[in-house]
């Protein structure tokens, strides 16, 4: 029997040149979203918002939000973008980084939405090695596997984000698969907290409860960039986090024979 080999990243984060090799030795690259860097938390001077207003602005916009004063950080960006046409300025941006990013997924490649990415921009870029799937069941080497991107609707007004009932409809879709692969994470404490961030980053109730009632083998994701806990066991369910690719560059590798 023939073994088979995918290698799941997902936070990519703007990190095109680790990406290029993230399928090296595999059958088959999953990417778990968030492609876009808008900002980068560890360096201010990378990403969307620092191209437009300078790693001085972007700092203090780190630590605004860092001290959980949303109102004060979105008032902040306001003064900023007023003088600029936001929509147009911040998609040329993406625009090229969805550029570079999709030029580097390998073949095959399978792919669902985090939530500071643009969906609609996405089927532009993908080529023709590049399966994107919300919402939907795919078969790889053998095994069914769930797709549901995008994140739930926060304080910090991510692209992505979509209603806990939009959400639920999509896991409800997808419905019994061997591996559940979301960006956010289910609603379980020690999978939430981001430990640097220091606060609890949202996961999703309808996740939980359809791992408990369906049973996959593996349910993977990302979204929480420094976990408190990586990888535990819901009921009989193995979830876990495949890392902040955009910080480690190394995918998280998954082994069976089919």
């Amino acid at each position: 029997m023939r073994g088979f080999r995918v290698h799941v990243v997902s936070d990519v984060h703007g990190n095109a040149e680790d990406l290029a090799r993230a399928g090296d030795g595999a059958d088959a690259l999953i990417c778990l979203g968030d492609l876009v860097l808008f900002l980068d938390y560890a360096n201010h001077a990378r990403g969307i918002f620092p191209d437009l207003f300078g790693a001085e602005n972007a700092t203090r916009l780190v630590e605004l939000r860092t001290a959980r004063r949303f109102e004060e950080a979105r008032a902040f960006g306001a003064s900023l973008w007023a003088g600029l046409d936001r929509g147009p300025a911040v998609e040329q941006a993406v625009r090229k980084q969805y550029a570079e990013l999709f030029a580097a997924f390998p073949t095959p490649t399978y792919a669902t939405y985090g939530n500071v990415d643009m969906p609609q921009l996405w089927r532009e870029y993908a080529g023709p090695g590049t399966t994107v799937l919300d919402g939907e069941r795919v078969e790889i080497g053998g095994r069914v596997f769930g797709f549901v991107g995008g994140g739930l609707k926060t304080p910090m007004r991510t692209p992505y984000e979509i209603s806990d009932e939009e959400y639920a409809a999509k896991i409800e879709a997808v419905g019994e698969v061997d591996v559940l692969c979301t960006h956010i994470p289910p609603e379980v404490p020690d999978l939430v907290y981001d430990t640097v961030a220091r606060r609890f980053e949202r996961g999703s109730r309808a996740l939980l409860d359809a791992i408990r009632r369906t049973r996959p083998r593996y349910a993977l994701f990302g979204h929480v960039h420094q976990p408190l806990v990586s990888r535990m066991r819901v009921g009989s369910t193995e979830c876990v986090n495949v890392g902040h690719f955009a910080g480690s560059g190394r995918p998280w590798a998954m082994e069976w024979t089919g």
